[in-house]
């Protein structure tokens, strides 16, 4: 358990540090949904963008088990390269946006 909890504060602290970037262009408001019930967490975008709405998840991550899910991730950097810079070991983190067969060849966790 002491495993997770260090997880999810790793999770939460990158998380926010994306959440505090503003994008360039448009009226776009970023916001930060943790949900450490359930293990839930992501940065959202909202606003617009010239006369476009703008909406979605920027990063999406679940704790699955004992194990990182990266639902989505779009940011340039890539959320999982933080995720292993902060610590976390390859083999608990599923890049879950790539198909089953996949992840055997992506260097992280399969599932």
């Amino acid at each position: 358990m002491e495993k997770i909890t260090h997880y999810r504060q790793i999770i939460q602290d990158i998380l926010t540090a994306h959440g505090q970037i503003q994008p360039v262009y448009g009226e776009i408001e970023m916001e930060l949904l943790f949900d450490s019930t359930r293990d839930r967490y992501q940065v959202l975008r909202a606003g617009w963008l010239q006369k476009q709405r703008v909406y979605g998840a920027l990063i999406h991550i679940d704790i699955k088990g004992e194990k990182l899910w990266i639902q989505y991730d779009g940011t340039e950097i890539g959320v999982a390269n933080e995720l292993v810079d902060r610590g976390i070991p390859k083999d608990d983190i599923v890049l879950a946006y790539h198909s089953p067969f996949i992840r055997q060849y992506d260097g992280f966790a399969v599932g």
